[in-house]
């Protein structure tokens, strides 16, 4: 049996070069290292033995990144270590606090060297805002839609006014709103919490189908009590512009042999209990293919020919006006009181 291992580890142990053998004509025995303890870990690899350290560099904020003609002269730490190489009067000029008091005031001394500054905030979050003071878009990243809330919320912080920064003709607003599909009722709440008006009107389409019972009160502090009632408003008003649009039946034609004012009344009954149909379950989002599915089948127990023009007419003035009622807007509706009384009772709920 050892005979065998022998015959094995002999292509193991002799070399293949063939001056090894003229050197050692005795082969030493065979020797196996030991290996290492499975509980010793891998061995540590000293960095700083070459001369060589890691550092992480934003991709954007580097030292040779040429947003303008001067070069940096500072730079911010991120809580999880990457250097930002800045302009410190660009954040001068950007912030009403200097940056948090974190940018410190010049000195012959450090006029040669660029002065680092450590923040809490992590690199994400850090890009998201000096890509907004830089007025640059940070859309190539894709930055999570939490990082952005965290974004917009540390702005103040650092002494940037949101509403000056988050306009429609900004990058940031449009990266905000591109998640407005995704989440609404978040991105409604961001931009009402800093009184980012053009924001919140913009978002407001997408929460038409939005159930207003599932906001929590967390949700509705954040909001605050005017954008809540403009969503409410929204959403009432939406409401009470289908039934106010439906409630014209269609236009009666002169009396003729064939179909008099009597056989004309079977058109407004009917057309009476479709539109009722579709107010009793009316909901802001209503889209206008449902209402021609709910409306054109009238017309198949039309025998009258000027009975079913004025049908198609009276459908297709239907579908232009709930096409022109407004999704965003001012967020204001013409209203009737049982809308104030019913958005009282719901306030009177939330604080009982």
């Amino acid at each position: 049996m050892d005979s065998n291992w022998d015959s094995v580890l002999q292509f193991v142990a002799d070399p293949f070069d063939l001056e090894y053998s003229q050197k050692h004509p005795e082969r030493s025995p065979l020797q196996v290292p030991t290996p290492p303890h499975s509980l010793d870990g891998s061995p540590v690899v000293d960095d700083h033995a070459d001369g060589n350290t890691l550092v992480s560099v934003s991709t954007t904020f580097f030292p040779g990144a040429q947003h303008l003609p001067i070069p940096p002269d500072i730079v911010l730490l991120s809580s999880d270590s990457v250097f930002f190489y800045v302009h410190s009067h660009i954040l001068i000029a950007a912030s009403e606090n200097g940056f948090r008091g974190n940018l410190p005031s010049p000195s012959p001394c450090s006029k040669d060297q660029e002065t680092v500054v450590h923040l809490p905030d992590n690199s994400t979050v850090l890009n998201i805002i000096l890509h907004t003071v830089y007025d640059m878009s940070c859309a190539h990243y894709s930055p999570p839609f939490a990082s952005l809330i965290s974004a917009v919320n540390r702005l103040p912080i650092y002494g940037i006014p949101p509403k000056a920064r988050i306009v429609p003709s900004t990058p940031l607003f449009s990266v905000l709103l591109a998640h407005a599909p995704l989440y609404p009722i978040e991105l409604y709440a961001l931009a009402a919490s800093h009184d980012l008006y053009d924001l919140a009107v913009s978002t407001s389409p997408h929460l038409l189908s939005f159930p207003l019972a599932s906001i929590t009160d967390e949700m509705a502090e954040k909001i605050g009590p005017v954008y809540l009632k403009r969503l409410f408003f929204l959403h009432f008003g939406r409401s009470d512009a289908l039934k106010r649009v439906l409630l014209p039946p269609p236009h009666p034609h002169a009396p003729t042999h064939l179909c008099d004012f009597a056989e004309q009344k079977k058109l407004t009954r009917a057309w009476a209990l479709a539109s009722a149909y579709l107010a009793w379950d009316a909901r802001p989002d209503l889209s206008t293919s449902t209402m021609e599915s709910a409306l054109w089948p009238l017309a198949e127990h039309l025998t009258c020919e000027q009975c079913q023009q004025s049908l198609r007419d009276r459908i297709k003035n239907l579908v232009v006006q709930w096409s022109v009622v407004k999704v965003g807007g001012p967020l204001v509706f013409f209203i009737f009181p049982w809308v104030f009384i019913a958005l009282l009772m719901y306030s009177f709920q939330r604080t009982i």
